[in-house]
């Protein structure tokens, strides 16, 4: 498949399941500026984010018995489908993060910790995430699929992101981390075979290989665009007077910029930049699909064998504290590192196991465990453009022409309708097919 701009986990599944581009759905990143109030916001979860009709939301309109449950997809949170489970910590007010799900119907989420444990929420993100989140979620979407089955039901095992952002595709570990998500796969594709029901797999990107990050926060501030602030020793991003700033996702990062008539200049500092392979702005940025209010002023692409940082300190003695911390709401971009246990750390497992035991006895105390050093990522993803073989798939039993190979990825939306009405509402189906559908099927039959 082709995916949108950017290719990352919230960009591309709004996109596949309104068959939208960030344009129209609006969700131009994992996280973005809000600019009315001067902050950066990622990984929010409230499906009221997302513009546009969801394919369920289009199904029910066809055929009002239409049912569907999500089992993690993002933006789960204040949707109108049937059944709904999503990653939800609880926050105590004396700063402990308690991992927790939260579900609707909201008695599912008793139920489901009852049988499965609790969501293994550090297992889900952080250095220890692993194989046991994905795994819980399967567990739980297959009991969706045999006790209270749905039209649709969708089902998010982010397995694969770990090891290939933490060691890039081509280490010797991937080979068995494949395996591991395959066994969880192949049981819920049996399950499905027993069942009746047709899996389809989707990917939202494809992970590619690289050496290094950049570091587009320190350019500005370099060029006396971006300001920061001094709060107990460390340097704070100052949003109130920066004139630019960016917020780095992955291989593509937002560049917000105060006075529009410093978006020239501040796009010919950052097109200089090692490591920066495109920047987009006016017309550029509206052609490809990022002509949105939430997108940056300026959209910034990397070299396929590079990255973004977020960070804007030339000290790591000034770094913020939440820094070296898994704090993906503070942290004013998306931060592989967290991913990693500081190997300059004595024995950091033990630090860890010091903190908690300070937390349990009620001492406050910061899990600063995650490393700055940008260069043990070796693997991410984000642009369109990758190397052949890096690309999301689609597989499935799926209609012709949808299987082409070179698939628009907001065609899965209208692949998924085909899939569950297309035998008793063939015409109301194609009907509703998006303008993306319609350019690729008129190109298919020719």
């Amino acid at each position: 498949m082709r995916p949108p701009l950017p290719a990352v986990t919230c960009s591309s599944q709004s996109t596949m399941l309104t068959g939208l581009a960030p344009t129209a759905h609006g969700i131009v990143g994992n996280g973005w500026h809000d600019r009315a109030l001067g902050e950066v916001h990622f990984w929010k979860q409230s499906n009221r984010l997302v513009s546009g009709e969801k394919v369920w939301e289009t199904a029910r309109r066809i055929d009002p018995s239409f049912t569907c449950a999500n089992a993690c997809w993002w933006y789960a949170m204040h949707a109108s489908t049937d059944v709904m489970i999503t990653p939800r910590p609880i926050y105590k007010a004396d700063g402990r993060k308690l991992p927790d799900c939260l579900t609707t119907p909201a008695s599912l989420r008793d139920e489901l910790q009852a049988e499965h444990g609790q969501f293994p929420l550090f297992k889900f993100w952080g250095p220890m995430a692993g194989i046991e989140s994905s795994d819980w979620i399967a567990l739980a979407t297959q009991r969706l699929l045999e006790r209270t089955p749905s039209t649709l039901t969708l089902s998010y095992l982010p397995h694969l992101d770990y090891a290939l952002q933490k060691f890039g595709p081509g280490h010797t570990s991937i080979r068995n981390e494949l395996r591991e998500i395959d066994r969880i796969a192949g049981a819920m594709i049996d399950l499905c075979d027993q069942l009746g029901v047709q899996p389809v797999i989707v990917s939202e990107y494809g992970i590619v290989p690289v050496r290094d990050a950049v570091w587009l926060n320190r350019v500005l501030r370099d060029a006396g665009f971006l300001a920061v602030r001094l709060e107990d020793g460390r340097e704070i991003l100052d949003l109130e007077h920066s004139r630019a700033f960016a917020v780095a996702d992955h291989q593509v990062a937002h560049v917000s910029v105060r006075d529009a008539a410093d978006i020239a200049p501040v796009a010919a500092i950052l097109a200089a930049v090692d490591g920066v392979e495109h920047t987009l702005f006016g017309n550029t940025r509206a052609a490809a699909g990022l002509d949105h209010a939430r997108a940056g002023d300026i959209v910034c692409v990397s070299a396929s064998d590079r990255w973004f940082a977020y960070g804007w300190w030339n000290d790591d003695a000034k770094a913020p504290d939440f820094a070296r911390t898994v704090d993906i709401h503070r942290k004013p971009g998306y931060d592989p590192c967290e991913l990693f246990l500081d190997p300059t750390l004595l024995w950091p497992k033990g630090r860890v196991l010091r903190k908690l035991a300070m937390r349990r006895l009620g001492l406050r105390t910061n899990l600063d465990v995650i490393p700055l050093d940008a260069a043990l990522v070796r693997g991410s993803h984000g642009r369109v453009e990758q190397p052949s073989g890096f690309d999301p798939v689609l597989i499935g039993n799926l209609p012709d022409p949808f299987l082409d190979v070179s698939l628009p990825m907001e065609c899965v939306r209208d692949a998924i309708l085909a899939l569950t009405l297309g035998a008793t509402h063939a015409r109301a189906v194609e009907a509703e097919f998006t303008a993306a559908t319609r350019t690729f099927l008129t190109r298919a039959r020719r």
